[in-house]
């Protein structure tokens, strides 16, 4: 019998991702597989005082990584043991920044995106002309956002050129980023589950007073049959950045669709209520296929 761990955070209380790993342990022991849920706190993986690598982890055939920490991840892939997500995809969209430029060159259409700048010391002002050139380059309202984050958490809007300098200020020893605000998309996105590549769910979500339409903000989800434009869309952006599972968010365009965010551990507990869709089991399928065979 297979025996995978599903390795969450080592601090994390949410009830989210708490609901995430209990229902994929239920799925696959539902299909014969065994589950262990263990924090990311007992140095899974280690170098050791010969420079070598050594797992603590090989009684595992598999590993669902919900945690970002980038470093354990590598160490237990070089250990030869299969992560869902890689290494590579939870590095690619943990960085907001690092998802842009890797989906950039490939036909996915995104908001325009300029890179925030780098300042190590607190004591240095944000130039006049750095803010001159977002104005000129995105206009107002100008999203900002911190490159690691979730939950909406670390996304701001600023309205004119005092907000813009009170948040550049705010973030600037920060990774970040200024982002073209699409207003056709004000408090309301999709968002779209993909596993394996292919298109399993999703919900429209919708914010009655917030910019931001995530769940967690207060947002409200119903179902959503997407064009197949969209999911053409999001199944080559989960192709390019190697997902095995994930949750994008699409906002709406004018005259089309945007890839705003991707998530490699996207909680799916909203989306099974809104749409009954079983993701937790369709994801223990998915891992099921792949370490079988």
């Amino acid at each position: 019998m297979k025996k995978g761990l599903i390795l969450v955070n080592a601090y994390s209380k949410l009830e989210h991702s708490l609901n995430q790993s209990v229902r994929l342990k239920a799925e696959l022991e539902n299909m014969g597989v065994r589950a262990e849920i263990r924090r990311n706190d007992f140095f899974a993986a280690y170098i050791d005082g010969k420079g070598n690598l050594q797992s603590c982890a090989d009684e595992y055939d598999f590993c669902i990584y919900l945690d970002k920490d980038k470093y354990v991840s590598q160490m237990l892939e070089k250990c030869g043991l299969r992560l869902f997500n890689s290494h590579y995809a939870v590095e690619a969209c943990d960085d907001k920044m690092l998802t842009s430029v890797i989906l950039a060159d490939n036909d996915i259409p995104m908001p325009a995106t300029l890179p925030g700048l780098l300042c190590y010391d607190p004591k240095e002002d944000v130039r006049a002309e750095t803010l001159d050139a977002v104005e000129k380059m995105l206009g107002y309202p100008v999203v900002v956002k911190t490159s690691y984050g979730s939950l909406g958490k670390g996304v701001y809007k600023a309205d004119d050129r005092e907000q813009l300098e009170k948040i550049a200020e705010e973030l600037k020893c920060k990774s970040h980023l200024f982002q073209q605000f699409i207003s056709s998309s004000f408090g309301r996105d999709i968002r779209v589950i993909v596993i394996g590549g292919k298109f399993v769910a999703a919900m429209v979500r919708t914010s009655d007073g917030d910019f931001r339409s995530n769940l967690e903000l207060g947002g409200a989800g119903t179902p959503f049959n997407p064009p197949r434009e969209v999911i053409n869309l999001c199944e080559k952006t989960a192709g390019i950045l190697k997902l095995d599972y994930c949750g994008i968010d699409v906002l709406f365009g004018e005259n089309g669709y945007y890839i705003c965010e991707v998530n490699s551990n996207a909680f799916f507990g909203g989306l099974e209520k809104v749409t009954g869709a079983n993701i937790a089991e369709k994801y223990a399928a998915y891992i099921c296929r792949c370490i079988y065979g």
